[in-house]
């Protein structure tokens, strides 16, 4: 329906018959030509109030106004932020899109593979009674041993279960913080100081609580999760 504020502004003082603000589905309720079009939509009185608004000269001031409005930065709805979930593997902090993490389990007993040393996949964990491969997500990035001890507050090792169509599996990682929502914006380029293999697995930097974590490139993570495990 027809804003009535936009309808002054823009008849630029021209009378019109705006029942439907009044005694309409936008007023009261009380029109007795309800009963028989139902909604205001339906009415010829709506109709030629829609008419005389579109034949009406815009405002002088409109385009200026207009100008203004476009110009201005655009704001982030809560529907454009992104969820990750972050979490640290050896002394990377390092986050993933939430839609591939399935599951935080305690860690388990990772069962070893024949004729897999020193690779990707790890072995075989047992989550919830369903042996999952498991892969390390350290020795895809590169990532170097941590030189830091835990804090305080405690630091529990966990697995990561995630999944993205047909592969499914799990990723022993050192510490999980949990779900995050940022800005995109938020997001810094990486330094050249970083490892090579850092920087192809990731797409930025997110500031965090006075730490730096790296975006991971799920798509590509999960291309070369693929290539290991075939």
């Amino acid at each position: 329906m027809t804003d009535p504020a936009v309808v002054a502004g823009l008849l630029d003082g021209t009378a019109i018959n705006d029942c439907w603000n009044v005694i309409g589905v936008r007023g009261d309720g009380s029109c007795a030509e309800l009963t028989q079009y139902v909604h205001c939509r339906n009415c010829p009185v709506y109709s030629a109030g829609a008419a005389m608004v579109l034949d009406a000269s815009a405002p002088v001031d409109y385009l200026a106004d207009r100008t203004v409005h476009f110009a201005a930065a655009p704001r982030v709805r809560e529907g454009e932020t992104r969820s990750v979930v972050i979490f640290r593997v050896a002394s990377e902090w390092l986050a993933l899109p939430t839609s591939v993490v399935v599951e935080v389990a305690n860690l388990l007993p990772i069962h070893s593979l024949p004729h897999r040393p020193d690779g990707v996949v790890l072995g075989l964990a047992s989550v919830r009674g369903e042996l999952l491969v498991c892969v390390s997500l350290s020795r895809i990035i590169g990532a170097a041993p941590a030189s830091f001890t835990s804090d305080a507050r405690g630091t529990y090792r966990r697995l990561l279960v995630i999944r993205r169509e047909a592969i499914r599996v799990v990723c022993p990682v050192d510490e999980v913080y949990g779900i995050h929502h940022f800005d995109p914006r938020e997001l810094e380029e990486l330094p050249t100081t970083v490892a090579q293999a850092a920087v192809t697995y990731s797409t930025g930097l997110l500031p965090w609580q006075k730490r730096s974590v790296g975006t991971l490139d799920a798509d590509l993570l999960f291309y070369t999760l693929k290539r290991s495990l075939g």
